[in-house]
């Protein structure tokens, strides 16, 4: 036995030092080849949607994602792994929508609706009225309380098709969404659609979370969102007759709070166990389709990475976390929570990464950091260059991570091709079939080199740009 742990020393000793002998480009094809060769997020995710499905904030689905992902890194040999609580909202939709557009009495066609997380239900047999159109909250206060009182809105503002970077065209449009049904309900109206966050046209209605504010809740009124297609034929409707009149049923409720959790794994630093570093992705999901590409896929990127790191032969200076923020998409409150009690044990987060932007292929980064600290990742860029990765930007980094931004940290968030995410964005097709395998391992690699670097260079790049080694 002593010449068997003899023997087995002296590998991981040659092992330890051939890694360090390694140059950056050598260990980043080393970390490619273990994500594309041995891979575990396919097969997380491939439970994760297909096994458990939707895991809306306060849901079963949602507690069976926290049982299951804490498994996985107790599996993975990693130094701690623990569940953070964190107290979330729980809406649930109820029974399935239904809506109609009613051309005269009689003589009507059904439309594809859903309720938007948060809003309330209609009357329990449904609400009709009278529809007014605007593309905007500006439109909403030029025609007033006279010709919105007791009145549907209908916002049709798209998404503008031009913009090549698909979450700006989401940014400009997302606001009638949100703050639509706060907004009409200023001028009497009775109940909000809202057209879908979509850049294509198809009857899949797309839903997200909305505010009331701190309205009352005897004035808070129904708001749903419509499909494109039928978003098109409304507004060809109204515009050969503004006396249409739109029907919709909904039977969604908010609950009391409940207690989730953040489920954490920690590799601790060899030299710097004070320095945390952090990789994430949000465990909730809506609860239309099985939330694949939001946010599954960066869920189990993110949890591979620590397996990469340890699959790869690489033992972080830094302490490495993988945290699964819970309720990202109606409250951020994992996030928040987690910030909380890391500001509160003074603990010192010098980088933190998320992937929240879909499983396709990965093109890059946006970062959120100095001057200098950017000079010093676009220094890393011809690394990143023969995996086809090529946008590194300033820029926004993920809505979880964004609480611990201080002046001296790096945020990051990872930045894949954007086309086709807005197609099942809070949707029924935002499903695991939706998911490319190959794809989804690039990004888990491209997310572990990231670390890699920064946990090897740190974030102060006047003493450690003339040592990167490509």
């Amino acid at each position: 036995m002593k010449i068997l742990k003899s023997i087995l020393l002296v590998v991981c000793i040659i092992f330890t030092i051939n890694l360090t002998a390694q140059t950056d480009k050598e260990v980043l094809k080393t970390i490619y080849k273990q994500s594309l060769t041995n891979g575990k997020s396919y097969d997380w995710l491939n439970h994760l949607s297909n096994q458990i499905g939707s895991r809306l904030s306060g849901s079963l689905g949602a507690e069976r994602a926290v049982a299951y992902t804490k498994e996985e890194l107790d599996k993975l040999g990693l130094d701690k792994v623990w569940l953070q609580p964190v107290m979330v909202p729980k809406w649930v939709r109820g029974s399935k929508e239904f809506a109609y557009i009613e051309s005269e009495p009689g003589k009507t066609t059904n439309v594809n609706i859903c309720a938007l997380g948060g809003s309330v239900a209609t009357p329990a047999l449904g609400l009709k009225a009278e529809v007014v159109e605007v593309k905007n909250f500006e439109e909403l206060e030029a025609l007033g309380p006279e010709k919105i009182q007791g009145k549907i809105v209908f916002y049709n503002r798209p998404m503008q098709a031009d913009l090549i970077h698909t979450f700006e065209a989401y940014g400009g449009c997302v606001n009638q969404r949100y703050e639509g049904a706060l907004e009409a309900t200023k001028y009497g109206a009775v109940g909000v659609i809202v057209r879908s966050m979509n850049l294509r046209l198809d009857d899949l209605p797309h839903t997200g979370s909305m505010t009331y504010d701190n309205l009352p809740v005897n004035r808070r009124i129904p708001s749903a969102a419509i499909s494109t297609n039928d978003a098109e034929l409304l507004s060809t409707m109204l515009k050969l007759n503004s006396s249409i009149k739109f029907f919709f049923k909904q039977s969604c409720k908010q609950l009391q709070d409940v207690k989730s959790y953040n489920v954490i794994g920690e590799i601790t630093g060899s030299e710097h166990p004070d320095e945390y570093m952090i990789v994430g992705g949000h465990l909730d999901s809506w609860d239309l389709g099985d939330g694949s590409h939001d946010d599954g896929a960066g869920v189990v990127q993110s949890m591979d990475v620590l397996r990469l790191l340890k699959a790869s032969g690489i033992t972080p200076k830094r302490s490495i976390r993988v945290v699964l923020f819970m309720n990202e998409e109606n409250g951020l409150r994992g996030g928040k929570k987690y910030a909380r009690i890391a500001k509160e044990k003074a603990e010192n987060h010098v980088f933190a990464l998320e992937s929240d932007s879909g499983g396709f292929t990965p093109r890059g980064f946006s970062f959120d950091c100095s001057d200098a600290a950017f000079d010093q990742v676009l220094s890393w860029q011809p690394l990143f260059k023969p995996y086809l990765i090529h946008y590194f930007e300033k820029g926004g980094s993920g809505a979880d991570v964004g609480p611990l931004k201080t002046d001296s940290n790096v945020l990051a968030g990872l930045r894949p091709d954007s086309q086709r995410y807005f197609d099942h964005h809070h949707a029924s097709n935002d499903t695991f079939d939706a998911i490319n395998k190959r794809e989804l391992e690039l990004g888990a690699a491209t997310m572990t080199a990231l670390v890699y670097l920064f946990d090897k260079y740190g974030v102060n790049p006047i003493s450690n740009q003339a040592t990167i080694k490509n």
